[in-house]
């Protein structure tokens, strides 16, 4: 007998609402609920899997520990003492730092994976800490940490009231986002396009966000610092800058002006592959808009030179006043409340995955 069951989708951050079949343990069939407040029935491609995971014949069951040089499946009182009596000579003879901890969706995405993670790592105290953050998104905490002084302070678009939004990068039809994760990623841009938003998608390929785009970019990949350092003299050349109540807080636009002085659109143009008179238009309208958040995403991050175009995409929010308010790039509360962490200390050591670019 089948049985319907609502639970919160577990693989990312957004939370969706699920509608699951059931039959005995096994789920059987997976959709949006539309009466969730927050995801009126969307599901992305990951949500719409589950019972497939679910149920996937190669999914481990059990803990798996490896004796005479195979992994067997064990009890949970097994592995522990495995890790138990493994990790302790390792402590030993190596220090903390030879002892790596690897974090992934979906144990981040829940209040324990944000709570006990932390005294695990404590205890151990080692740097080696690896998750799916340092895969596709480390650029953006190194930038943030410098610009920010907290590693953990990412300004996300408020997708709900925000009148101009330019996606870098960023494909969340199908991926539904990430850093900025919300529920129904697709209808949030529709209905910025409904209350007559416009929607500026900045991405080599023509990705399903890019085809519901006013106006998609096909830059060339790489360049995104490039095509943002242009933007961002445009706004000084033109007399665009407008920093707004960010004005007593922000430091070093003199320094920023000489820096970005030679990346002229002109200049810029044939790398990017981009009409230098486009980029002045992108930039013109950033400032012109009511409200406007600059969006950068995995494309704009594990690139080289993915930490500078991190940075400038907060920086262009800065220059055009639309940082930390509403209908710009805001920073979110943690659900934990956590206080602030400090900056990742770039370039003070360097670990086997590498540093980023």
């Amino acid at each position: 007998m089948s049985r319907t069951a609502l639970r919160i989708c577990p693989l990312c951050e957004a939370t969706c609402g699920l509608t699951l079949t059931i039959e005995g343990t096994r789920v059987t069939g997976a959709r949006g609920d539309r009466e969730d407040v927050f995801s009126n029935g969307f599901i992305c491609p990951k949500g719409a899997s589950f019972g497939a995971v679910d149920g996937d014949p190669d999914r481990l069951r059990a803990p798996l520990v490896r004796r005479d040089g195979e992994l067997r499946e064990a009890t949970w009182a097994e592995a522990f003492d495995a890790v138990a009596a493994g990790i302790r000579p390792v402590l030993e003879r190596d220090g903390p730092h030879a002892v790596g901890v690897v974090l992934g969706n979906p144990n981040v995405h829940t209040m324990a994976g944000a709570l006990y993670p932390p005294v695990l790592l404590a205890g151990l105290g080692t740097r080696s800490l690896f998750t799916a953050s340092t895969v596709d998104q480390m650029p953006k905490h190194v930038s943030s940490g410098l610009l920010f002084g907290d590693a953990g302070a990412i300004p996300v678009p408020d997708l709900d009231h925000t009148d101009h939004l330019l996606l870098i990068g960023a494909n969340p039809l199908e991926s539904n986002g990430s850093l900025c994760t919300a529920p129904d990623f697709p209808g949030k841009l529709k209905a910025l396009r409904a209350r007559g938003g416009t929607l500026t998608v900045i991405d080599p390929r023509r990705t399903r966000t890019a085809r519901l785009a006013d106006r998609h970019i096909a830059i060339r990949p790489g360049t995104d610092a490039l095509l943002l350092a242009a933007m961002a003299h445009v706004l000084f050349e033109e007399g665009l800058v407008q920093l707004g109540e960010l004005s007593a807080q922000v430091q070093g636009v003199d320094e920023l002006r000489d820096a970005v002085g030679e990346f002229t659109p002109e200049a810029v143009a044939a790398a990017c592959d981009v009409d230098a008179a486009l980029v002045r238009t992108l930039a013109r309208e950033l400032a012109a808009a009511p409200t406007a958040a600059v969006y950068g995403r995995i494309g704009s991050c594990t690139v080289p030179y993915g930490t500078l175009a991190s940075w400038l995409v907060d920086v262009l929010n800065i220059l055009t006043g639309n940082l930390d308010r509403p209908g710009g790039a805001l920073f979110p509360q943690a659900a934990t409340d956590r206080t602030p962490g400090p900056p990742v200390p770039a370039g003070a050591s360097r670990s086997g995955a590498g540093t980023p670019a």
